[in-house]
């Protein structure tokens, strides 16, 4: 059985979504209320773990400040970046990539990895990580960590979730 329950998705131990996916614009696959993180970047899951057997999760990041999340690894995951709107920089290991619509990049797992919106206006990504591993679950503890987390509150929230925090978030200037 899967359903929502109090803003958290639950499922049974080996369930497995077996129907299409439909996901409207501008909403989340689960939640009606979007997710929220540091105040002003929203996070839509549109495919997620429970659609996949952990195999893939796939949200759209909305940005409509400057900015993006500390610098990081994925344990597990590679995380795969495709620019829909605005420009962005991600830096994957030594590699800096400036990017703009229809520009995509790869971080493969256990690289460390940073991105921020760097543009004027709304940014959206899409980001996918493969295998999804506690993506989801780490999206909603940001959320649940407001719009200003201590830096103890979020080195807890990475590694608990098969991340690893090793940096500041890249410097916009």
């Amino acid at each position: 059985m899967i359903g929502v329950q109090k803003g958290a998705l639950v499922a049974e131990e080996g369930a497995r979504i077996r129907t299409a996916c439909h996901v409207p614009a501008g909403r989340d696959r689960f939640r009606t209320k979007k997710r929220e993180v540091f105040g002003s970047r929203v996070i839509d899951t549109k495919v997620s773990t429970l659609d996949t057997d952990g195999g893939l999760s796939v949200s759209e990041i909305v940005d409509v400040e400057k900015g993006g999340p500390a610098r990081h690894l994925h344990h597990e995951q590679e995380e795969w970046f495709y620019v829909v709107e605005g420009e962005y920089v991600i830096e994957v290991g030594e590699e800096r990539y400036e990017l703009g619509p229809g520009d995509s990049v790869l971080a493969p797992r256990k690289v460390a990895h940073v991105w921020a919106h760097v543009g004027e206006g709304t940014g959206r990504l899409i980001v996918a990580l493969q295998p999804a591993g506690q993506i989801e679950a780490f999206f909603d503890k940001l959320a649940r960590l407001g719009s200003s987390p201590r830096r103890e509150d979020l080195q807890r929230a990475f590694s608990s979730h098969g991340l690893e925090f090793v940096g500041p978030p890249l410097s916009i200037e």
